[in-house]
């Protein structure tokens, strides 16, 4: 009874939030709503026995996506206006798109519905008995060792990537010279000048 209960408490709360995150006009409040879904959809995963993805979800998506997505919105001067100002033009695209997510989902139900598929025990065998996060551990660094190593050197190419562009020159901007800063000498910045009653200051 207190884990359908907590079921449908998470499942509302996750399903209100994400209407808001989308509804939301402040960009700000619509993050925070985010996090409050990624939380609650978290506490989904505890209840069906996924802590590990649980876990995953709090600390990558609430402690990091998140969160960047709250500092980009609030450090960046973003006109938002200007980007509300083309959402008519884009409203097919849109309708298309929520029409195929629509399909999707009854295409899913209907496949929920007609029973479980075991193909998850049939490729990777799992004892029941053992944990998940031992369970995943196991199957990730034995059965699925080349794929977890070709995710991390995706992961590390984008990084290399993100740093490269991050650092490159650019015309546009000046760059700090912090030896130059350190060795200027305060006579270099400042100039004593005995000025004289009722003239005023020559730049």
């Amino acid at each position: 009874m207190i884990q359908t209960l907590a079921f449908y408490l998470f499942a509302a709360v996750v399903i209100v939030s994400a209407a808001l995150t989308i509804t939301s006009r402040n960009p700000v409040h619509a993050v925070l709503w985010l996090i409050l879904a990624f939380f609650n959809a978290a506490g989904l995963m505890v209840i069906v026995g996924a802590e590990f993805i649980a876990m995953l979800v709090v600390i990558v998506y609430v402690g990091a996506v998140a969160v960047l997505f709250l500092f980009v919105v609030m450090m960046l001067d973003i006109d938002f206006a200007e980007l509300r100002a083309g959402f008519v033009r884009y409203l097919p695209l849109g309708l298309v798109l929520a029409v195929a997510l629509v399909s999707e989902i009854l295409i899913a139900v209907g496949a929920w519905s007609a029973g479980r598929v075991e193909l998850g025990r049939r490729i990777a065998p799992v004892d029941g008995a053992m944990p998940n996060i031992e369970a995943i551990g196991h199957l990730l660094y034995s059965r699925y060792l080349y794929v977890f190593e070709g995710a991390g050197l995706v992961l590390l190419v984008a990084m290399i990537g993100a740093i490269v562009l991050t650092h490159r020159n650019r015309t546009d901007s000046h760059r700090q010279n912090v030896h130059r800063q350190v060795s200027r000498r305060s006579k270099d910045a400042t100039r004593n000048v005995n000025q004289p009653v009722g003239q005023g200051v020559e730049l």
